[in-house]
């Protein structure tokens, strides 16, 4: 019989949760930088594979929050720990468990569902000093499983799926087979749009940027979408446009090229840069960029 179930993938920030869950998926769901805090939604994402159909939740990184925006990630990622059949707690081997790793252990001590431990980033580290660090992981907490990977390579990932499928219970499909995600196009757009102000734009400017989609269209063989990015200061919004238009441009440009690879259409695609001062402790305008409160 089929395997399926919710699989929370929980970690500090940056540590590989949504090159991993791109990877089982097959497709690109969540956008990736080199950039902490990259993700700020919950972001569901269906994987099916030869025994199971594995819905992942990819979550933000847990991390000590800094703004209202950063609270609701935070209580985003923690919340989706009581409603799935196994969590994922994710850590980077190419740095030493700190603070922040023994908080989210914390975190996951209190579920009462099985829990791994994937140590990621594995093609960065020397077999031989990688093992002395898997066994003081090892120590920490009764896991499940300790699985060895690197989300960038693949390396073991076909393991980590097949102990995934042996864990979750026996039950049909919980979504059709071609559904990927419960999130609507305007979302991955607007997500496609911030990826490239995080490659492209330096400092603290990307954290304090959000993407509204103002308008989308679509026409027998264009897309036409129009979207605003949000800054705090009128000094972010110099950066963001750079010298005569030359960054807006350059964002504009790789981002509409991955949209209509996305799309499978031609894209016509609109920036304007605005200034919202403190959009981050902005419960109205959090809520209208999808940040709400997790409901439990």
């Amino acid at each position: 019989m089929a395997h399926s179930g919710f699989v929370s993938v929980v970690g500090r920030p940056n540590v590989g949760k949504s090159t991993l869950i791109n990877r089982v998926v097959g497709q690109k769901v969540a956008i990736v930088t080199p950039k902490p805090q990259t993700t700020r939604n919950r972001i569901l994402a269906v994987a099916n594979t030869r025994r199971a159909q594995i819905v992942f939740f990819d979550t933000p990184g847990i991390h000590k929050p800094q703004n209202q925006l950063n609270r609701l990630m935070v209580d985003s990622a923690v919340s989706s720990l009581s409603r799935v059949d196994l969590v994922v707690l994710m850590v980077d081997i190419t740095h030493p468990s700190s603070g922040g790793d023994r908080h989210v252990l914390e975190l996951v001590r209190e579920v009462r569902v099985p829990v791994f431990l994937i140590i990621n980033k594995m093609d960065r580290v020397p077999k031989e000093k990688a093992l002395p660090l898997i066994e003081e992981y090892r120590k920490l907490h009764g896991f499940a499983e300790i699985v060895p990977i690197s989300a960038l390579t693949g390396d073991n990932v076909p393991r980590l799926v097949e102990l995934l499928e042996d864990y979750l219970p026996e039950a049909p499909p919980l979504f059709p087979a071609d559904m990927l995600t419960d999130l609507p196009e305007r979302f991955f757009a607007a997500e496609i749009i911030r990826e490239k102000i995080l490659l492209y734009v330096r400092e603290e400017v990307p954290h304090a940027t959000a993407v509204q989609i103002d308008s989308w269209k679509d026409e027998a063989k264009l897309t036409r979408i129009e979207a605003s990015i949000l800054v705090e200061r009128d000094s972010q919004k110099g950066i963001l446009v750079g010298s005569k238009g030359s960054m807006l441009k350059k964002i504009g440009t790789a981002a509409r090229r991955e949209l209509e690879r996305f799309l499978n259409t031609h894209v016509y695609l609109g920036l304007h840069v605005k200034v919202r001062e403190r959009w981050r402790e902005n419960r109205r305008l959090l809520a209208e960029l999808g940040m709400e409160p997790p409901r439990d």
